[in-house]
């Protein structure tokens, strides 16, 4: 059974930086898709970035681009994702998500295990 567990969220002020981590178990993790989301309450949740499996590929949701960078170490089984001169909208629980379909995507449905969610709340 696969297991994502976030960590790394909390409280900072706009312009300041978090680095969330995901720790996965439970499968071949270098074989999966690693991507992050994001949802505030009553909206929707929506991709942020995600990982090819050695790291070499990423893409990015166009409201993080150049201030977000996603990375994976397969020998800990963990990716991150580094945020930067964060802003009050990034403010949403984030979750990391493996997808085991084999292609890089952005839906949300395509993604087959998530974690519980880390709060990341930005202060103005």
């Amino acid at each position: 059974q696969v297991q994502l567990v976030e960590s790394g969220g909390g409280l900072v002020q706009a312009g300041g930086f978090l680095r969330l981590s995901c720790a996965a178990s439970g499968a071949s993790f270098d074989n999966y898709i690693m991507a992050w989301f994001r949802q505030s309450p009553g909206k929707e949740r929506d991709f942020i970035a995600a990982v090819s499996w050695l790291g070499g590929s990423s893409i990015y949701a166009y409201s993080v681009k150049g201030r977000f960078i996603i990375d994976r170490d397969n020998a800990k089984n963990t990716v991150y994702l580094q945020m930067d001169n964060l802003k009050p909208e990034d403010t949403a629980n984030y979750y990391c998500a493996e997808d085991h379909n084999g292609h890089i995507t952005t839906r949300v449905d395509e993604y087959d295990y998530w974690g519980q969610g880390n709060q990341v709340t930005v202060s103005s």
